[in-house]
C-alpha cells in the first residue's frame, strides 16, 4: 500500500488537495481511502458528502473517513488509562481530572495515525491520503519522546514482570493498584504499534509527506520549519503544493499588486525547498467542493500524471547528533565547487549562496543556541558542525 500525508498550515487548502489527490488516484484505478486526522474535519464539505469514523465509500475506488480521535485514543490506550485513572482517583484526584492527566501529550493526535497500520495490515487499498493535522506536531510525536519510552521500558516493564507478582499481595493490602497483565500488554502494544508506524512513514518506498503552502512569506517560513523537522525525523518529504496561486486570466488592476508579491513569493518557495518539485493550483472562483470541481483541481495540480508516483528521492538535508551535545548539519550540494559556496548564519536558519543562487535551510530550535564549529565541504556535501557556545568559546581561547 503507498500512503500519501498533506500536511502545512492550517488554512492553505491541504483538504481539498488531499481530496483531489485520492480523486484522481481513484480515477487512474487505485483502490484509494483518504482519512481526516485533522480535529477540525472538512473532508467530507470537500466531498460533499457525508463521512464517519469508519471508511465510507464516495466513488468507484474510493473511500472517506473522518477519524474520531476518541474512538481511536480509547481503542488503543483505553486499557491502559482505566488503570491510571483507578490509580489517580485511589489517590484523592478527580476522576474528570485523572481522565486528562492520564492521556500523553500527543497521544490523542497521534492515535489517529495508527489507522495506517490497521490499512497496511488489511491489505485492502492499494492508496491510502492522509489528510493530516496543521502543523507537522503528529508527525514528530511518532518519534516517541525519550521519557515516554522510558517510563514504557522500565516502569512498566517492572511492574508488569516478576517484580509485580511479587509486590501484588503486599499491594493489596496497603490499598493500593498494581497493573495486571491486561494494561501491560495495551500499553506495549501501544508503543509497538507507533514504532511501526514510524516505520512505514519513514520508508520512502511506501511514504511521501507533502507540504501544502501559499504563496505567503509567513506561511512559507512555518513551512520551511516543518520542512527542517520533517527531515530530522527522516520522514520523505516529495514534494510542495502551492495552492490558491491567482491565474494569469485575472487582469483587474486591483489584483496586480497581489499578484506581484505572489510572483515574488513563488521565486523564494523554489529557492528554500529546492530541489523538491513545486505543484501549482490556482485560486479558483468559487468555494471547492463536489467531484467536478476536485476534478479540476486534480488537472491543475497533476496534468496526466499518477499522483502515486514518488517526485523525489532522498533527503535534501538531515541532522545528526555528533555524541558529544552538537550536531552535524549535513546538506547535498551536487554539482558545485568549494569556490562556489557562500555560508551566512542567523540564530534560526542558515542562508548558503552558490554564485547567483540562494537556499535557506531553517534551523530546529535545538540548534538556534549553538555555535558553528567548522563547514566542511566534501565530495559534493557540505557538513555544518554546531557545538555548544562553551566549547566554542575554550576553543577559541586555545587558539
Amino acid at each position: 500500500m503507498r500512503i500519501l500525508v498533506h500536511t502545512g498550515k492550517g488554512g492553505t487548502g491541504k483538504t481539498s488537495i488531499s481530496a483531489a489527490t485520492a480523486l484522481r488516484a481513484a480515477e487512474l484505478g487505485h483502490k484509494t481511502v483518504v482519512v481526516s486526522t485533522d480535529a477540525a474535519h472538512s473532508l467530507a464539505d470537500s466531498f460533499d458528502v457525508h463521512l464517519g469514523p469508519e471508511p465510507v465509500q464516495i466513488a468507484d475506488n474510493l473511500w472517506g473517513q473522518e477519524i474520531d480521535a476518541r474512538y481511536s485514543l480509547n481503542k488503543y490506550w483505553g486499557v491502559a488509562q482505566d488503570y491510571l485513572v483507578r490509580l489517580l482517583t485511589q489517590r484523592g484526584a478527580e476522576h474528570i481530572i485523572a481522565e486528562e492527566v492520564t492521556i500523553i501529550p500527543g497521544l490523542e493526535e497521534g492515535s489517529q495515525l495508527l489507522w495506517i497500520n490497521h490499512y497496511m495490515e488489511q491489505g485492502e487499498f492499494d492508496l491510502m491520503v492522509v489528510d493530516a493535522a496543521p502543523t507537522a506536531e503528529t508527525l514528530r510525536l511518532l518519534s516517541l519522546p525519550d521519557l515516554s519510552r522510558w517510563w514504557v521500558e522500565k516502569l512498566i516493564g517492572l511492574l508488569g514482570g516478576r517484580t509485580a507478582k511479587l509486590l501484588r499481595p503486599l499491594a493489596r493490602t496497603i490499598g493500593a493498584e498494581l497493573p495486571d497483565d491486561e494494561a501491560v500488554t495495551a500499553i506495549r502494544d501501544l508503543f509497538d504499534t507507533l514504532d511501526k508506524v514510524r516505520e512505514l512513514m519513514s520508508d520512502p518506498a511506501l511514504t511521501s509527506v507533502r507540504l501544502v503552502i501559499n504563496p505567503e512569506r509567513m506561511v512559507i517560513k512555518e513551512t520551511q520549519r516543518t520542512y527542517t523537522y520533517l527531515n530530522l525525523y527522516n520522514y520523505p518529504v516529495d514534494a510542495v503544493f502551492c495552492n490558491r496561486v491567482l491565474p494569469d486570466a485575472i487582469t483587474d488592476p486591483y489584483f496586480d499588486a497581489w499578484k506581484a508579491l505572489q510572483k515574488e513569493n513563488l521565486a523564494l518557495i523554489k529557492e528554500a525547498f529546492d530541489p523538491l518539485p513545486v505543484l501549482t493550483a490556482p485560486m479558483f472562483n468559487r468555494e471547492m467542493g463536489g467531484l467536478d470541481l476536485l476534478h479540476e483541481l486534480g488537472d491543475a495540480l497533476y496534468g496526466d500524471g499518477d499522483p502515486t508516483a514518488r517526485m523525489f528521492e532522498g533527503l535534501t538535508h538531515r541532522i545528526d547528533p555528533d555524541g558529544d551535545g552538537g550536531y552535524n548539519l549535513v546538506l547535498a550540494l551536487p554539482f558545485t565547487t568549494k569556490a562556489d559556496l557562500d555560508l551566512y548564519r542567523s540564530p534560526d536558519e542558515i542562508t548558503l549562496r552558490v554564485g547567483s543562487y540562494r537556499r535557506n535551510v531553517v534551523l530546529p530550535y535545538a540548534l538556534w543556541d549553538l555555535e558553528i564549529k567548522d563547514a566542511v565541504f566534501k565530495d559534493e556535501t557540505l557538513n555544518i558542525h554546531f557545538i555548544p557556545k562553551v566549547k566554542a568559546e575554550r576553543a577559541h581561547s586555545r587558539r
